[in-house]
């Protein structure tokens, strides 16, 4: 590794999580002084600074980057990556960093891409899980996922929903004036009994429907589903699991 440190100021590295970042580069440390590490690598964005801390404690510099493709996407262009730390770095090397993906320049803060990327995971890994679950579902119907795929690709276009509750849920109005809490009680109820009638596992609409069992318990009956997002931020329920081994 010291050989790969030393051949270079910018080293690129992309890896499972902080751990292995460390495991390879402790051992060259002394070879650290003056490098920027470039860390693709996936981690919280906890992580992302303690690294940052630490690679600066060995005289190098870490723009933390959060890619937003798998592996094929790499030199496409429509491919981005998030990137936060020191500016004057990133601009340094923004040129060189592109020949991989569009670098999404996020702030100083080096948790800022490691947050991002890890806000679209969670969205990323819910939506494609219910979609498994609802496959599962229609495959005891006999329904394929490719027959299923029109419906599902109709259904996966939230993008309208997005772009209509985010200015109202940042200002905080969650009116029930176009859909109401209530009604999604009984429409996840339906859900559930439908998966239970399969045969199919019911973890996962059972936790959606606790959810807005939550909210209507909060007095949120006549608002609309944006109002959840007051529900998660109070931590009502947390699930203390950690992902590492």
């Amino acid at each position: 590794m010291g050989e790969a440190l030393a051949a270079s100021e910018l080293v690129v590295l992309s890896l499972t999580d902080y751990d292995a970042m460390y495991a390879i580069l402790g051992p060259a440390t002394a070879e650290l002084s003056g490098r920027v590490i470039a860390n693709l690598s996936s981690d919280t964005p906890e992580r992302a600074r303690e690294a940052a801390e630490w690679l600066a404690g060995h005289g190098a510099r870490q723009l933390t980057g959060g890619v937003q493709v798998p592996p094929s996407g790499i030199g496409n262009p429509g491919s981005a990556t998030y990137y936060s730390g020191p500016r004057d770095v990133f601009e340094a090397h923004r040129q060189t960093l592109e020949v991989l993906t569009r670098a999404d320049y996020r702030g100083e803060d080096p948790g800022l891409a490691a947050l991002y990327y890890q806000l679209e995971m969670n969205m990323f890994w819910t939506v494609m899980v219910s979609w498994l679950h609802t496959l599962a579902v229609a495959r005891t119907h006999g329904i394929t996922a490719t027959e299923f795929l029109p419906a599902a690709l109709k259904t996966a276009n939230v993008a309208p929903f997005l772009e209509f509750y985010a200015p109202r849920i940042d200002a905080g109005d969650h009116q029930g004036d176009v859909d109401r809490l209530a009604m999604g009680v009984a429409s996840v109820g339906h859900v559930l009994h439908t998966v239970r009638a399969a045969g199919v596992d019911t973890t996962l609409p059972a936790a959606v429907l606790d959810v807005f069992r939550r909210g209507m318990a909060d007095g949120r009956a006549d608002q609309s589903l944006t109002s959840l997002v007051e529900v998660f931020a109070s931590g009502a329920a947390v699930a203390d699991v950690d992902a590492r081994p």
